[in-house]
């Protein structure tokens, strides 16, 4: 397990059961790149990753 699944277990813990959009999605994202701005790389890959998850690529 890595340190990092901590915080996604929590996650889907307390807030698995709920309905988002990707608009609301975002916009949290964009909320906490503003209050951790070093944190801007990493989020920016993520939301990345997530958009072009139905992209066909042979690396993954």
């Amino acid at each position: 397990m890595y340190f990092t699944d901590r915080g996604i277990e929590e996650l889907e813990q307390r807030r698995g059961n709920e309905e988002v959009t990707f608009e609301w999605l975002a916009e949290q994202l964009r909320t906490f790149v503003d209050l951790n701005p070093d944190f801007e790389v990493p989020v920016e890959r993520l939301a990345t990753w997530l958009a072009r998850l139905d992209e066909e690529d042979d690396d993954v």
